[in-house]
């Protein structure tokens, strides 16, 4: 069955979304966390959601990733209805996250924290493969290095890429984040406060690497983050919420200048 025409939030742009949230309400009792969400993510556009504590904005990343199901309303992926479909499926699939919180193993190597996000897609020839070394097994190999290769460069890693990574400086630890999140060619990028506790040269560094995969593999980037001036910086369109519905949305100048938005969150 085809898809409803939904009004979407964002300017059209000529370019079908890849990820849509369509009216999407959450309700914990009494409490509505998000109304009536409607937002588009397009290939190679970074979109800001921003907010005061409490807006929504973190509970809306879950609903898009899978982690929580709306209690109203649809998230449409690449033009399905992937609603009811679970994280992992996501995932495997092209929606990519990170977390407010460092979730890595510590106990890995960087490059080992990379390779694992490639694990699922499995090395060829099972058990056989891996004690033969068979040639499918070993062609899959160089192509997993090949794509770790890849994204610790790109990232800023290839200095640190036998360290352990739970003996890194929280910059570091967060780029090692983003390279497990795109090593595997996604498709929407979600980016929950990625520069929390970065200095300066750290978050223009990951602000430069999240560009490079948005234009580079035509990804869109959906991005919260308290850190306004990072922002209006990296974002083409801006989302902001308050109290769980969309108070404004447009270019980083016209939310900067919207009048709601500065009662509500920029003061």
């Amino acid at each position: 069955m085809p898809l409803p025409e939904v009004e979407s939030t964002l300017p059209a742009s000529g370019v079908d979304p890849v990820l849509r949230a369509v009216d999407v309400s959450v309700r914990f009792g009494g409490v509505v966390a998000l109304n009536g969400v409607n937002l588009d993510a397009r290939p190679g556009e970074v979109v800001g959601v921003i907010g005061p504590n409490g807006a929504g904005k973190t509970t809306l990343f879950d609903v898009l990733s899978g982690i929580r199901p709306p209690t109203s309303g649809r998230i449409v992926y690449r033009g399905e209805d992937v609603t009811r479909r679970s994280p992992t499926w996501r995932s495997r699939r092209g929606i990519r996250r990170t977390f407010q919180r460092q979730q890595m193993f510590g106990w890995l190597t960087v490059e080992e924290n990379v390779l694992v996000a490639l694990e699922w897609r499995g090395g060829g020839g099972g058990l056989v493969g891996d004690l033969l070394a068979l040639p499918t097994r070993r062609r899959r190999e160089r192509d997993r290095r090949r794509q770790a290769d890849e994204v610790l460069e790109l990232c800023g890693l290839g200095d640190v890429r036998s360290q352990p990574a739970g003996k890194l400086p929280i910059g570091r630890a967060r780029m090692v984040e983003m390279a497990r999140a795109i090593v595997d060619e996604p498709r929407a990028l979600l980016l929950d406060e990625p520069t929390s506790g970065l200095e300066e040269q750290e978050s223009r560094s990951l602000g430069e690497s999240m560009q490079r995969v948005c234009r580079e593999r035509s990804c869109a980037v959906l991005l919260v983050e308290h850190d306004v001036g990072f922002v209006m910086e990296q974002c083409d369109t801006i989302v902001a919420l308050n109290l769980g519905e969309i108070i404004a949305v447009g270019s980083p100048e016209e939310v900067r200048g919207n009048a709601a938005v500065q009662e509500a969150y920029l003061g």
